[in-house]
């Protein structure tokens, strides 16, 4: 190979730039859909997993009742929330042999790769066959996102409805004032997904209204202000079916958001205060309660824990929009597409900075700015190999030498943690080994299914049962639920110590270390996800390591 550019690839078979990159995407799409095919009852329930399944049956209890049954609009807080994931998973799972369980991981998967596949249609549209196949190889190979997308019933199908929202938006902005009956249902069915899953899709507006100011003052100066309001209002209307549809998938989704016209702006105010009790988190090696979480806590973790090839090039992808929006040489749609972009991808890491709510979990709130940022270093990438054509055609294979290592380094860490890719952090934060007592790793709790598993094949080759009419009994630090459903009906589930026979901890900061025998320890890059201990006989006052909210 001696040359790469935006027009041919230099193959054997001369096919052209766009047919290669094209094929190589479909063949990572297969090869990530494949994988996922065969690893996705290797992840564990997460803290809301199980309160996520039983607002599915109340949701479908409602919709098989005629709204009868209405117990879905007022359960916990998760009226608040769309249920479309859940309730596709629980449909499913009616027809399909597999665990409600692993449904669930199955479904995220598809609606993952899903994600994976609108963003290379989105990246390819702004920047052509070559930022489409990059952008994708990047989120693909995101540990944050991919570990996400199995088993995170909020966040990771939000990320992937706002996809499609975006990519409605661009073809909205290339296709302004006429857009098409395909752009219309697209910017529709993203309006309605995402909204109905957040309230926070709404944002997009924002993206929307910022984004276009370029293009319509553009407008202003070719054909005045009259003629620009008469097109603008023609584009409004055109998408009024759109949106008329993207009210019905919110409602179908979220039907709490309709039952009153004011839920949504309820939702939206409820979201803004932290609504509950608050508990500590470790960041950056200190302790903090979640609400007085310190500003840098996002730009941190983000630094800390995207892939430094993302890093790196989504800081060039933001220069060069900034760059592009100061020359006149640039299309004002162009302007407007690389501005929304942009906004999307920063635009609620900067409100979160300026507005200190409260932040737990890592980065899982917002990982639907991955995807933009994806989008925006592919375009970088695609850009850097176009000038290197143009002025340096040697320096190429080195370009690309140096983008296939910067993809390795996740993807051999996304190897050895599988299946706990969500915990990711970069070689900048030295992986997880490095940030295992400065920051959260396995928050969620996932590895009590291993941990789960590996008690059960300890009890069942030393072939001890517990006394006749009695389960084992487990003390648990961390996700109950989520042990309860590993561990399976013969085991009983506490958060107290004294009288039980096994232990069950993770490995963060709140679960202490016990002096007893371990049965079962889940390692990763020579870190404790979890454990558990043999306690029988034994007197452990407390399995918390600092006192509970």
């Amino acid at each position: 190979m001696t040359s790469i550019t935006t027009s041919a690839l230099e193959t054997p078979l001369r096919r052209s730039m766009e047919r290669t990159c094209d094929d190589a995407a479909k063949l990572v799409l297969v090869a990530v859909g494949v994988v996922a095919a065969f690893t996705f009852r290797d992840y564990g329930l997460g803290w809301d997993d199980y309160t996520h399944a039983e607002y599915a049956d109340l949701l479908l209890k409602m919709y098989g009742s005629g709204f009868r049954d209405t117990g879905a609009l007022s359960f916990v807080n998760l009226y608040m929330y769309g249920g479309g994931f859940d309730m596709a998973a629980a449909l499913l799972h009616k027809v399909i042999p597999l665990e409600l369980f692993e449904t669930r991981r199955l479904v995220g998967a598809i609606v993952g790769v899903i994600g994976l596949a609108m963003t290379w249609r989105l990246g390819r549209r702004v920047g052509g066959p070559l930022a489409g196949l990059a952008a994708l190889l990047l989120l693909a190979l995101c540990p944050t996102f991919y570990g996400h997308m199995f088993m995170n019933p909020k966040d990771a199908p939000f990320a992937v409805a706002m996809v499609i929202l975006m990519l409605g938006l661009v073809r909205l902005a290339e296709e302004y004032p006429h857009p098409s009956p395909r752009t219309v249902l697209i910017v529709g069915l993203g309006t309605g997904l995402s909204v109905g899953s957040r309230i926070l899709g709404c944002m997009a507006l924002l993206y929307a209204l910022i984004g276009f100011i370029p293009m319509l003052i553009e407008e202003i100066r070719t054909h005045g202000a009259r003629e620009t309001a008469r097109r603008f209002v023609r584009m409004s209307y055109a998408l009024l079916p759109g949106l008329i549809l993207g009210y019905l998938v919110m409602g179908l989704i979220w039907p709490w958001s309709i039952i009153e016209p004011d839920h949504p702006f309820l939702a939206a105010t409820y979201f803004s205060q932290f609504f509950e009790k608050p508990w500590k988190e470790m960041f950056d090696g200190a302790i903090f309660s979640v609400p007085d979480m310190p500003w840098s806590y996002l730009p941190t973790l983000f630094a800390l824990q995207l892939p430094e090839v993302l890093l790196a090039l989504t800081i060039a992808g933001v220069g060069g929009t900034v760059l592009a929006l100061t020359r006149s040489d640039v299309p004002a749609r162009r302007k407007t597409i690389l501005l929304m972009l942009a906004l999307a991808a920063l635009l609620p890491i900067a409100i979160a900075i300026l507005k200190r709510p409260a932040l737990y979990n890592g980065i899982r709130h917002f990982i639907f700015v991955i995807p933009p940022m994806t989008v925006l270093a592919g375009v970088a990438f695609a850009r850097g190999m176009e000038w290197l054509r143009k002025n340096h055609r040697s320096w190429q294979p080195a370009a690309l030498a140096i983008f296939a290592f910067g993809l390795m380094l996740p993807l051999g860490e996304m190897i050895r943690l599988h299946p706990y890719q969500y915990t990711h952090f970069n070689h900048i934060a030295g992986t997880v080994r490095g940030a295992d007592d400065r920051y959260m790793l396995d928050y969620w709790g996932l590895a009590f299914k291993q941990a789960s598993d590996g008690l059960r094949e300890q009890l069942e080759e030393k072939h001890e049962t517990p006394a006749q009419g009695h389960k084992w009994k487990v003390a648990v630090c961390g996700p109950h639920r989520g042990a309860q459903v590993a561990l399976g009906p013969d085991f009983t589930i506490t958060g107290d110590s004294h009288g039980a026979d096994f232990a069950m901890t993770l490995g963060e900061f709140y679960c202490k270390g016990l002096t007893a025998p371990v049965l079962v320890e889940i390692k990763r890059d020579d870190v404790v996800f979890a454990r558990v201990y043999d306690i029988r006989g034994r007197s452990i006052s407390s399995l918390l390591s600092t006192p509970p909210p």
